[in-house]
C-alpha cells in the first residue's frame, strides 16, 4: 500500500492554512478542499506528467491559479461556498500541496516517475472519502460510486406494530359502511387469537432474514 498522502496533507491543511476566507472552516470543509485539490493534481499529472512535474518543482503560481479556477468553475462543483472565496481557498491549499510534494521529491529524490507513483497510489486512500460530485469536479471519475450509502437499520419493534395494525385492520369491519341486513355479530375464534402472534413472528423473521442478507 502506498504512503497515505491524503491523511498527511489533511493534517498539513489543518495546521498550515490559517488564511482561508470561508466562514465555514470546519474539518469537513478543509477535507473537501484537500480532496478536490489532491485529486486535481493527480488528474493534471495523468494528462501531462512532465509539465506538471516541472510546475511542482517551480511551484508555478499561474499553474496553481489555473487549477483552482478549473475546479471552482466546473459545472459539477456543488460546494456551498461562494465561488470567489472557494477559488481563493483552493489556491491556498494547492500551494501547500505542491510545496509538500516538492519537499518530498527533494527529500526522497523521487523524480518524475516517483511522484507519479506516489500520486497514483493515493487512489486507494481517496476511495470512499467524498461525494460523487467531488470526483466529477476533479475528474477522478473512477471513484464515482465509491462512497458507501448508509442504510438506516429497520426497527423490528416498529415493523411488529405496523404488522399488527395491518392484521387487526383486516379483521375489523366498519359497520357504518354496511347495509343494515349485512350487520351481524361475528365471534373471533379462540384459535385465531393464539395463531395470530405466531404468524406475525414468522413473517417478521422472514423479513429480518431478507434484510440481513441484503445488507450483507
Amino acid at each position: 500500500m502506498a504512503f497515505d498522502l491524503v491523511s498527511y496533507l489533511r493534517d498539513q491543511v489543518q495546521l498550515n492554512c490559517p488564511n482561508l476566507h470561508a466562514q465555514d472552516i470546519s474539518t469537513g470543509y478543509k477535507d473537501e478542499l484537500n480532496i478536490l485539490s489532491l485529486g486535481k493534481l493527480i488528474d493534471a499529472y495523468r494528462q501531462s506528467p512532465e509539465a506538471t512535474y516541472q510546475d511542482i518543482k517551480s511551484q508555478d503560481e499561474l499553474h496553481i491559479q489555473h487549477l483552482a479556477r478549473v475546479l471552482t468553475t466546473s459545472s459539477h462543483n456543488q460546494s456551498k461556498t461562494d465561488r470567489p472565496i472557494l477559488e481563493h481557498d483552493l489556491t491556498q491549499v494547492l500551494k501547500l500541496h505542491i510545496s509538500e510534494l516538492n519537499q518530498l521529491d527533494q527529500t526522497a529524490n523521487l523524480g518524475q516517475h516517483g511522484i507519479a507513483e506516489l500520486l497514483e497510489g493515493q487512489i486507494e486512500h481517496l476511495s470512499g472519502q467524498a461525494d460523487d460530485w467531488v470526483w466529477s469536479t476533479n475528474n477522478l471519475t473512477q471513484l464515482i460510486g465509491s462512497k458507501k450509502i448508509i442504510v438506516e437499520p429497520v426497527s423490528l419493534d416498529a415493523t411488529l406494530k405496523e404488522f399488527n395494525t395491518m392484521v387487526h385492520q383486516t379483521h375489523t369491519t366498519d359497520p357504518t359502511n354496511l347495509a343494515p341486513e349485512e350487520i351481524m355479530t361475528t365471534e373471533v375464534p379462540t384459535w385465531s387469537k393464539i395463531v395470530e402472534p405466531i404468524v406475525a413472528i414468522v413473517i417478521l423473521w422472514i423479513l429480518y432474514s431478507a434484510y440481513t442478507n441484503y445488507v450483507a
